[in-house]
């Protein structure tokens, strides 16, 4: 009695499962991405921020080397 009854077929739930975690993976590994190149332009500017204020220093005076 117990064990007549027919497994319900839920490889649709399954699919669907599969399909959002691997959505939000995708998501979330683009925003990583994109992430990194903010950090890797950042980086940049703030070299060429460092490289100019540098260059426009003036040369402290004193003992000449």
């Amino acid at each position: 009695m117990f064990f007549q009854e027919i497994t319900p077929d839920t490889s649709g739930y399954m699919i669907a499962g599969y399909a959002i975690a691997f959505s939000v993976m995708a998501i979330y590994l683009a925003s990583l991405i994109i992430r990194w190149r903010n950090l890797n332009r950042d980086l940049e500017m703030l070299a060429d921020m460092d490289k100019e204020k540098k260059s426009r220093a003036p040369r402290p005076k004193g003992k000449p080397r």
